[in-house]
């Protein structure tokens, strides 16, 4: 069993370098254009079911690649990203933001900590291995959620952590390991 992860298209906060969490951002044109560019690349996987956050940016880029690959697609709110809390809307380089970002368990001031946010993703996946073993399966989701599951399936250092990210329109893969 493969499982795919893609970080949906571009949103004008992306562009703009801003803290997009929980906010519901609609796709850019560039975008839309990754979400076909993503798309094209799914259809070459054998993809058999697609998970996303309920989120509109990863909702809309879901549904384009649903429809060229024609596999159904699942709202999860597992998926949904981090709770940014008071940061949400701000520069990405915010100093404050970026000593938050460093520490794992910190709850952003009305949001979630990192650690409660791989709670649930990590719920969610090994749900999938028990779930969806025979199938191939996408997961659409947000730059936080991206570098979770990373974190799930490779092991990182605290820096790696820190500075990973999944581009916007982008995919990776990962196996499940099966111990007998």
């Amino acid at each position: 069993m493969k499982l795919y992860t893609a970080r949906h298209g571009q949103t004008q906060w992306n562009a703009l370098h801003k803290v997009c969490g929980r906010t519901d951002i609609n796709l850019t044109t560039e975008g839309y254009r990754q979400a076909e560019a993503l798309a094209s690349m799914a259809s070459t996987h054998n993809i058999q079911i697609i998970y996303s956050s309920p989120l509109r940016r990863a909702m809309e880029t879901s549904r384009i690649i649903s429809e060229r690959i024609r596999v159904p697609y699942i709202a999860d709110s597992r998926l949904i990203e981090q709770n940014y809390g008071l940061f949400e809307g701000i520069d990405r380089k915010n100093e404050a933001f970026l000593n938050a970002k460093k520490n794992f368990a910190f709850r952003y001031p009305e949001g979630e900590s990192m650690m409660q946010t791989a709670c649930r993703v990590y719920g969610l996946l090994d749900e999938i291995q028990k779930n969806d073993q025979d199938k191939n399966v996408l997961l659409v989701s947000h730059g936080g959620i991206c570098r979770v599951i990373r974190s799930y399936f490779i092991d990182m250092t605290n820096e790696e952590y820190f500075h990973y990210t999944q581009k916007n329109g982008t995919l990776e893969a990962y196996e499940y390991i099966y111990e007998g």
